[in-house]
């Protein structure tokens, strides 16, 4: 299986969520595609198997990911405070991929009865999905 976990500002969400499926599925290729550089950096330090940076690799990375998994904003061209191109949300949009979208409220985009819930409930949840598709 080929994830692709793409994040913007410094990752901090990608790298948390690297590093659980790493612990629970370490055999799965992760490919971790940052915005930008920093956000990059933190989720290959997080244990991604792959990483890059910009608009071209999350294009190529859609292309190849059985799973995409970000914040809700990858699918929104100019969210995450502009780090996310028109090109970008339409590649993750386009994609056969299954789309992982984690409910962050921010940036003006804000996903309606969504009930407060932690990043580690919210990874809980892609390690259930991933454990489905993965012993399916």
């Amino acid at each position: 299986m080929n994830i692709l976990i793409i994040d913007a500002q410094g990752g901090g969400i990608g790298k948390q969520i690297i590093s659980s499926i790493k612990k629970s599925y370490p055999s799965v290729t992760i490919t971790a595609v940052g915005t930008n550089s920093s956000a990059t950096a933190n989720m290959l330090k997080a244990g991604a198997d792959h990483a890059a940076t910009g608009e071209n690799a999350v294009i190529v990375g859609c292309r190849k990911a059985d799973v995409i998994i970000g914040p809700v904003g990858i699918v929104i061209a100019d969210s995450l405070f502009g780090e996310v191109t028109p090109k970008m949300a339409a590649a993750v949009g386009q994609s056969t991929a299954k789309r992982l979208l984690i409910p962050i409220n921010q940036c003006d985009n804000i996903v309606l009865g969504i009930t407060s819930i932690s990043i580690p409930d919210m990874i809980a949840h892609i390690l259930a999905y991933l454990n489905t598709e993965i012993n399916h």
